[in-house]
């Protein structure tokens, strides 16, 4: 194993990693949720949520359009300590470690079932899958307008086809693989009992990425920080300003219209209720439009608090893994307690272990356990983070 010197450390950038941060710890919302709610109910269905559940879900609708984002400027700063050939070349490798990772270790910490009954196929195989796009894109020499232009268009264009539709094509896997996976609609039998459900679809995905590569020169070396700020905030300002008239007027930009409901609360819910599975233009412009504002705020931020996010942004894969097993060490635990028996592990109608139909606690509760696991990671992210720092194997740059 070889250790590169250490005069050749990596710098952080605070601001990133501030944000970054954010968003992991909000996205644990979510998943401690979807493991721990009683009767699990739809957050979005208007028919049935409440104000405090909407928000639960809505508030992690930022997570992963910023992280997929904020990985494409990892990409480029990863540039900065490369060549154009080997920054390619580990844009493929780490984007196929990821999505090994997704399958083999993620989604048993998702569903604790080891005969792997599911995969799913989430965020962690959307930034791999982009990477390896934007790596064969590095190879075929795309200068950083090309990418740029590439990743507009996609971003943009996506829910063109939401006006024509392309016929049968639509039905196959590849279809939702790649361009519209809609939630358990791109759910596929591999046959045998075992099923693959692609949530995330990934040219989407991977036009947030592109973009996100090319506001990473930004940060180079010697770039203006005003001038950043700038161009952080007004397109910022820009993207949310796009989401509030296009989805004012349902002109263009997300399959599902907002519509008038029978209260002015569920109305304001309608509006926001925009669509994830496949990501929409709109849910794009509303969350990386948020980022960007927020990011650009970010810039030297101090503070107890900002210290502490920051750990988590630090190390962000890392956390990510281990949080899904500390929520399972919590699920397995309760599932006892509760006085559940070792026969209700299976569920037949179920692939994730551990969850019989009664099983779960309030939202309070819910958000009691999100507390927990995410001031226990604390520490070990604080440990980890520190480790990177001040070592420099070569594996380090994949976790």
């Amino acid at each position: 194993m070889t250790t590169a010197p250490l005069t050749e450390k990596k710098v952080r950038i605070t601001s990133i990693d501030l944000l970054r941060g954010l968003v992991m710890l909000i996205m644990a919302i979510d998943h401690v949720r979807d493991i721990f709610h009683l009767g699990q109910p739809d957050p979005t269905d208007l028919a049935t949520t409440t104000p405090i559940l909407f928000f639960t879900r809505w508030i992690t609708h930022f997570c992963a359009p910023t992280f997929v984002f904020l990985s494409g400027i990892s990409a480029y700063l990863a540039g900065t300590r490369r060549s154009r050939g080997e920054l390619s070349l580990f844009l493929i490798k780490r984007g196929l470690w990821l999505i090994f990772v997704e399958v083999a270790v993620v989604n048993l910490g998702m569903t604790l079932n080891p005969l792997y009954n599911v995969q799913i196929l989430q965020v962690i195989w959307a930034i791999g899958g982009s990477m390896i796009l934007l790596g064969l894109l590095l190879a075929c020499r795309a200068s950083l307008p090309v990418i740029g232009i590439i990743g507009a268009i996609i971003f943009l264009g996506h829910n063109i086809f939401d006006f024509y539709d392309p016929g049968a094509i639509a039905k196959t896997f590849v279809w939702k693989l790649l361009v519209s996976a809609a939630g358990f609609n791109g759910v596929e039998s591999l046959g045998h009992n075992h099923f693959l459900l692609v949530a995330y679809a990934l040219i989407p995905w991977t036009g947030v990425m592109l973009i996100g590569f090319v506001f990473g020169s930004l940060y180079k070396t010697g770039a203006d920080a005003l001038r950043r700020k700038m161009v952080l905030l007004y397109s910022g300002l820009g993207l949310l300003a796009v989401f509030l008239i296009f989805r004012s007027f349902n002109w263009y930009g997300d399959p599902s219209p907002w519509s008038v409901q029978k209260t002015t609360t569920l109305s304001v819910l309608s509006f926001f209720n925009v669509t994830k599975y496949p990501c929409s233009l709109l849910y794009l412009c509303m969350t990386i439009g948020t980022a960007l504002v927020l990011l650009a705020g970010a810039e030297g931020a101090k503070g107890r608090w900002a210290s502490i996010v920051i750990v988590y942004g630090n190390v962000p894969f890392f956390y990510y893994v281990c949080h899904w097993y500390l929520i399972q060490v919590f699920h397995v635990i309760l599932f006892f307690a509760f006085g559940f028996r070792p026969g209700q592990i299976i569920n037949p109608n179920n692939p994730f272990l551990f969850e019989p139909p009664a099983f779960g606690v309030n939202l309070l509760g819910v958000y009691i356990i999100w507390l927990v696991v995410i001031g226990l990671l604390y520490w070990p992210c604080r440990w980890f983070s520190r480790y990177k720092k001040s070592h420099r194997q070569w594996w380090l740059s994949y976790v």
